[in-house]
């Protein structure tokens, strides 16, 4: 069913999932899976981390990337309630794919070479939900973030 005129201007802007530690998270989704932090918001008992891959290949300042974070698609916003990082009594949020709490799924990253990027992720010593040698479905895997959330791999052609 084709979007209508009034819907013509949405964008899909982001996913939101709850973090123990931003130190990990930060390093797991900037410096292993390759995400910029475009935007952090401070609140008094929390901060949102803000984290997309750079299409603009680097032609926004860093402030325009924050100001213009609205009209981007495809965000993960990571949000720390502050304390859990050093709360020995923490059990962790549910990634939704246990009880309880079952329903989310997954974030999905994809990338031209699906093989390469699990040969890279194992070589950092990344845990693996399912690996492509596992199962049936070959074409992907899914990694583990430091929460435990699932991030499947997927490759993709690019369009002519």
């Amino acid at each position: 069913m084709p979007a209508s005129s009034e819907t013509a201007g949405y964008r899909f802007n982001h996913t939101m999932i709850r973090i123990k530690d931003p130190k990990a998270s930060l390093h797991f989704y900037c410096d292993v899976l390759g995400m910029e932090q475009i935007d952090t918001m401070q609140g008094s008992d929390f901060t949102l981390y803000f984290l997309a891959y750079d299409t603009s290949k680097g032609a926004d300042s860093a402030e325009d990337k924050a100001k213009y974070r609205s009209s981007r698609e495809g965000l993960l916003e990571l949000t720390h309630n502050h304390g859990t990082e050093s709360d020995p009594n923490f059990k962790g949020y549910a990634s939704g794919n246990a009880e309880p709490g079952r329903g989310f799924g997954h974030t999905c990253i994809s990338t031209p070479n699906v093989e390469e990027a699990c040969a890279r992720l194992e070589r950092l010593g990344v845990p693996f939900q399912k690996k492509l040698t596992d199962g049936r479905m070959k074409n992907i895997a899914f990694a583990l973030d430091p929460d435990g959330y699932w991030v499947e791999i997927i490759g993709y052609q690019e369009r002519p």
